[in-house]
């Protein structure tokens, strides 16, 4: 509540991410009875995409609509991410109430059972005045009514949603991931892979010109990621944060041809004065 309260006077809206159906292995480790083996799992000690998901069957929806019930009681942002990315089909294909479940709803494919279970989702937040928002790969099997897309696989699923009307988040990875490195200089830190420079950034257009008019209007904006696999600490943080985040956040609200990144660097070494007034561990400009 503290953090809302704080975001809330700064503006901001903070957006909880529940992930379902994969990226679970947290909480199967903790109730095995909601993997579809029922046999206990060791909570990861290590990043990476893991087999374990959720099964499909109700006793699962009651825990997961039980843990958005106090998430909707904590954020009151009208977005609840509930993922839907990076989901193994190996266990659904190999469990029995996943092919009876299939079979009862005439799903040809795994892809439809996870598009079902996004679309319960949906029409579970829906009912409570909430809009659901997950990653691309929500789009295979079919995409639920209400649901906004973030595109991170590059901007493909952006703007498959977007012509079928539905909103978009714009975060593909080249150039909005801020986990991969801003410079190819060997002194920079270790960090996930990939490349993205500060004038990489600030060259993104979030709206891809293949759009009309019309459905150029379903792109609400764009987000930065900084997932922290390779980040140990808040200073770390900083440091792969800035001054990247300013050259979007520039982008998200300045017009495309209202930007010119030499103007924009120039301007940015007063507002990086400011964030060293502040102690904020943010990458010197230069060695790019």
């Amino acid at each position: 509540r503290e953090i809302v309260r704080y975001a809330a006077d700064r503006f901001i809206t903070v957006v909880p991410e529940i992930e379902m159906p994969g990226h679970a292995r947290a909480a199967i480790a903790a109730y095995p009875e909601l993997g579809n083996s029922g046999k206990p799992l060791e909570v990861a000690t290590w990043w990476g995409v893991f087999d374990g998901v959720f099964a499909v069957e109700d006793k699962v929806f009651t825990f997961l609509q039980h843990v958005l019930e106090e998430i909707l009681e904590l954020f009151p942002s009208r977005f609840i991410h509930i993922g839907g990315d990076e989901v193994p089909k190996t266990e659904w294909r190999q469990s029995p109430a996943a092919r009876t479940r299939m079979t009862t709803l005439g799903l040809a494919d795994e892809e439809a059972l996870q598009s079902w279970f996004i679309t319960r989702m949906d029409a579970w937040l829906a009912k409570r005045g909430r809009r659901l928002v997950g990653w691309d790969e929500i789009l295979e099997g079919g995409l639920a009514p209400g649901a906004t897309v973030m595109s991170w696989r590059g901007e493909r699923g952006g703007v498959t949603a977007a012509k079928a009307g539905h909103d978009v988040i714009m975060a593909p990875q080249k150039p909005t991931y801020f986990d991969h490195s801003q410079s190819p200089d060997p002194r920079e830190p270790v960090s996930i892979g990939g490349l993205n420079r500060l004038a990489d950034v600030y060259g993104y257009e979030p709206v891809p010109g293949e759009l009309s008019e019309s459905e150029a209007r379903h792109v609400l904006g764009a987000q930065g990621q900084l997932w922290t696999e390779y980040v140990p600490d808040p200073r770390h943080a900083e440091y792969m944060l800035w001054p990247r985040l300013a050259a979007l956040s520039e982008v998200l609200w300045s017009g495309r041809e209202s930007r010119d990144f030499e103007d924009f660097a120039r301007r940015l070494r007063v507002h990086l004065e400011r964030l060293r007034i502040l102690d904020v561990n943010f990458r010197a400009l230069g060695n790019d």
